[in-house]
């Protein structure tokens, strides 16, 4: 069961595929932007729920499960499709992934009735499930290993980005133009990126720039045999479980402060409805603006010594938990909104450290499923959990109680890093090992 290929150690940059930077960029933009047009097509929808449910009767629960039901295809299907993306091509399954939730997207415009727009929303869904995580692995296979967190703050900030750009031309376009055509809008963008896409970026052309000629997707059956090797590709070191966990556990605090953010407003600073949600989305680009600047920052810092970056992961953690513990706990004002707004700046920056763990310490050829795994921690650990325990502890002790206790989380995700951290040199030996048996095989 022994893996074909492994990643090679942190620290060997020759590794890096000698990928032409401006085309490098350009696939990262493009990859981007249809990241951006992933999450405006899922959140448009928060936009208009006032004239949906105008204009359909609908329930509270039936406008909730038009949202929910993207999240639950995302959630299900995220790995089994990231799997097989692995297998089958990332260029190919992101292209037909973004056509689908686009064209997905283009049939809630013309839906007449709310088991239609059901049914065009889980296909958005499907569409949406697996293009994070093999959007990211895509972009670390053609940048050197020494811009991993920097690119995975990035791409990860992309879905805050993408959530606001949703909900504010969303609600505009709807305003101006009705509910269909903020959907229609959606779509039209997604649709003209995928074109573009389709045009710039092939898999022959990416396989091409590499300098052995050889990319990890070209042949990725010659890699993982079995699902048993799979698994063990996936969580083969204590180290790269930990980085799975610590995010996770890290960003169980943003889901829970972003979630809760509008509500903390309107109680504690009299704020209408519409002006907290607008505050909220503040503290949400923070959150964006964040994940990129702490990871251009752990790249900077890690350049010489890349095992640096759990270091940097455990200091995100304690930082956001000082800020966050002693911002809710001061008076209302401004300084504890510059506290706070602290606080969410940092509090997800370790997702920029995280990707690039993962990534060093699983086998270039699983990235895809590898970023999906990480994807389901930071879900089922963090930002799923967050804002129901939250509300639970609320309903006992207050919503202030409560966001006074959520930092505490942030020690437990220092905890996992501080072990992934002890254990990381040792696993890095490990995996050579396994490389040098795999290359005499």
């Amino acid at each position: 069961m022994e893996l074909h290929c492994v990643k090679p150690a942190e620290g060997d940059f020759a590794a890096a595929p000698a990928v032409s930077r401006k085309y490098a960029w350009i696939v990262f933009a493009l990859t981007f932007g249809l990241l951006l047009s992933d999450y405006m097509s899922r959140q448009v929808l928060n936009a208009v729920f006032p004239l949906l449910k105008s204009a359909w009767g609908l329930s509270d629960t039936q406008l909730g499960s038009l949202s929910g039901v993207v999240a639950l295809m995302v959630g299900v299907l995220t790995f089994p499709l990231s799997v097989l993306a692995d297998r089958w091509g990332r260029v190919r399954s992101l292209i037909l992934m973004a056509a689908l939730w686009s064209v997905a997207t283009l049939g809630c415009a013309f839906a007449t009735s709310y088991g239609e727009m059901l049914v065009a929303r889980a296909f958005v869904g499907l569409g949406e499930a697996a293009y994070g995580s093999v959007g990211i692995a895509l972009i670390l296979s053609i940048f050197p290993l020494h811009l991993r967190s920097t690119l995975t703050g990035a791409f990860m900030a992309g879905g805050a980005f993408g959530s606001v750009l949703g909900m504010a031309l969303g609600g505009f376009v709807a305003v101006h133009f009705g509910w269909r055509a903020s959907f229609g809008a959606m779509a039209c963008f997604g649709i003209v990126l995928v074109a573009a896409y389709r045009l710039v970026v092939s898999e022959k052309r990416l396989v091409a720039r590499h300098a052995d000629g050889s990319a990890a997707e070209s042949n990725p059956r010659d890699v993982i045999t079995s699902f048993r090797a799979l698994v063990a590709g996936l969580f083969s070191t204590i180290s790269v479980v930990c980085a799975y966990v610590g995010s996770g556990l890290q960003l169980f605090i943003m889901g829970a402060v972003i979630a809760w953010m509008p509500s903390f407003l309107n109680r504690y600073y009299g704020l209408p409805a519409d002006k907290a949600a607008a505050g909220a989305a503040v503290f949400v680009l923070l959150g964006g603006v964040g994940m990129v600047a702490c990871g251009i920052v752990t790249d900077r810092v890690c350049r010489t010594m890349p095992s640096r970056k759990w270091m940097t992961a455990i200091a995100y953690c304690l930082i956001s938990f000082t800020l966050l513990s002693i911002g809710f706990r001061l008076d209302t004002g401004a300084l504890q909104l510059v506290l706070l707004g602290a606080g969410i700046l940092v509090v997800a920056g370790t997702s920029g450290p995280a990707g690039a763990m993962v990534a060093n310490l699983t086998p270039a050829s699983i990235h895809a499923s590898a970023f999906a795994t990480l994807t389901l921690a930071n879900n089922l650990l963090g930002l799923a959990p967050g804002p129901l325990v939250t509300g639970f502890i609320a309903d006992r002790v207050g919503l202030l109680g409560a966001l006074q206790v959520i930092p505490l989380v942030s020690l437990a995700a220092t905890v996992a890093f501080a072990i992934g951290r002890s254990r990381y040199t040792r696993d890095l030996r490990r995996i050579d090992a396994l490389r040098g048996i795999a290359a005499k095989e």
